[in-house]
């Protein structure tokens, strides 16, 4: 697997939740670590996805935000 995205993380499929159009894959990266993606109901069946599977997580973007909580203890921050 060659791709563009550079953030490619492995885990095995825990658990596959089919909804009417879409599902929801539960990937178990380790050290109780998990990431969910919604995906499309043909690309499970495409990419014959079953939990207890080795798959990746591959994240393209063009920046990652990082928040923290606030601790100034007013109420009118910004960050509330």
């Amino acid at each position: 697997m060659k791709l563009s995205a550079r953030n490619k993380l492995k885990g095995k499929i825990v658990k596959v939740e089919e909804g009417l159009i879409t599902a929801k894959v539960l990937l178990d990266l380790g050290n109780d670590n998990y990431i969910s993606a919604i995906i499309s109901k043909d690309a499970i069946s495409d990419l014959l996805l079953k939990p207890g599977d080795t798959a990746f997580a591959i994240i393209k973007s063009t920046e990652v935000i990082i928040g923290t909580p606030c601790d100034c203890g007013q109420g009118k921050c910004q960050c509330h």
